[in-house]
């Protein structure tokens, strides 16, 4: 996880320093400054580093990996990787209510985005607890 926030965090001073560049640069032309790239370019900045902390915070609590490793053998990242569910069917409503959501945002029914928002938080609820209610509940 080291080498995910190392890489996240370097992500987010090359997207502060081009913010800064970038806002430089603009703000020296005949249009002034442009103001959407200059706040893309510093939200770019802010969501990397809030990508970098998490990782950083992982990395405290989780063991080292093979990945962390200079030295490290292919067989030693063999084993379990986690639990995959192969039956679900919420991905798919998921990605439903997504696609609903763009086509509504896209054509501008806003009462039928704010409906697709609500079936994707419920869909994704509906992923989360899967195996926490009903017959496969353990």
């Amino acid at each position: 996880m080291k080498v995910e926030a190392r890489l996240f965090e370097l992500l987010t001073v090359f997207f502060a320093l081009a913010g800064v560049a970038y806002t430089l640069f603009t703000t020296f032309t005949s249009k002034g400054t442009e103001w959407v790239g200059v706040v893309g370019m510093f939200f770019s900045a802010g969501l990397t580093l809030i990508a970098g902390t998490y990782f950083r915070f992982v990395a405290r609590r989780v063991e080292i990996r093979p990945e962390d490793f200079e030295d490290a053998e292919i067989e030693d990242g063999a084993g379990e990787l986690g639990f995959f569910s192969p039956h679900s069917w919420w991905p798919i409503l998921v990605a439903g209510g997504a696609a609903l959501f763009a086509v509504a945002f896209a054509t501008g029914n806003f009462w039928l985005a704010i409906f697709a928002a609500a079936v994707i938080m419920g869909t994704a609820a509906g992923m989360v607890f899967e195996y926490h209610v009903g017959p496969e509940k353990h």
